[in-house]
């Protein structure tokens, strides 16, 4: 049997060695321009371009052809999006799932919404890659997986809300003045996937020490966390050095955030997904 991992671009993981995996990638659109979350994008042209438009800009999910080529070849099928309260992607796999059941009845294909995007998508796919690598059954990974996904969480610390803005999840006047006054914003995936937001201050390292109060809330206690930066390894750096200072040696790695979660996050961006309660 062939098991895959597929997922929406939003997880920043466009490829992954070692893995049977597929990155279906999701879009930026602003005005006349799109952008497609792949290997081939220039990250920083989008983001010097998105920094001066003053346009409403938005993202695209894959349709269902890109999700039925993603899962094309495979038998068995672990299918994950970014949450549903900002993109229709969790909508589009689920009906390439039936589409692809009625093709291949025997095939057996999960799809989840995370609630979420970024790094904690990547703690639920490598969580999905241990047990795969134990020997588990399709049904045993999936029943662990959800259960699993329950206690993940995601924060996201930001220099700037225009994007976000732009697409409508903040008022234009929050937005600004947060920019003017140098603002940190650092919010949560909420159970129900949208965005909450917890802390504001000024300054990262307020920032740094806001999140480790609430990684402590969340009952982190030096298990996995996953740190997704925008064009900011030096904050992300820093951010990983205060919580091994706090929370002793855990494992912790940091990876560069693609198209989408760059998009959200803005240039100077931090996600931290994570193991809690």
């Amino acid at each position: 049997m062939k098991r895959r991992i597929v997922s929406d671009s939003s997880a920043n993981m466009l490829t992954w060695e070692g893995m049977d995996f597929a990155s279906v990638p999701l879009k930026i659109i602003a005005g006349e321009r799109e952008y497609v979350d792949d290997e081939s994008l220039d990250l920083s042209g989008m983001l010097d371009y998105l920094q001066d438009y003053k346009g409403k800009s938005g993202t695209s999910c894959p349709n269902v052809a890109d999700w039925l080529d993603a899962f094309q070849g495979a038998d068995e099928i672990f299918a994950l999006t970014i949450t549903s309260s900002l993109s229709g992607s969790y909508s589009m796999a689920v009906q390439a799932q039936t589409e692809y059941r009625e093709l291949f009845p025997q095939a057996k294909v999960m799809v989840l919404d995370t609630l979420s995007t970024g790094p904690e998508m990547v703690l639920i796919m490598e969580k999905i890659q241990e047990l795969t690598e134990a020997g588990q059954s399709f049904e045993q990974v999936e029943a662990a997986i959800r259960e699993y996904s329950r206690h993940t969480h995601l924060f996201f610390a930001l220099e700037s809300m225009k994007n976000l803005a732009n697409n409508g999840r903040v008022s234009h006047s929050v937005a600004a003045v947060a920019g003017l006054l140098g603002i940190r914003v650092l919010g949560a995936a909420s159970e129900e996937g949208t965005l909450q937001m917890l802390h504001n201050g000024r300054g990262w390292k307020r920032t740094f020490h806001a999140i480790i109060e609430e990684l402590e809330k969340y009952g982190f206690t030096g298990g996995k966390l996953r740190i997704a930066h925008c064009q900011n390894p030096s904050a992300a750096e820093e951010l990983a050095e205060q919580i091994t200072k706090r929370f002793g040696k855990c494992d912790l790695s940091i990876h560069p955030c693609t198209a989408l979660c760059s998009f959200y996050a803005e240039r100077g961006g931090l996600m931290v997904g994570f193991e809690g309660v």
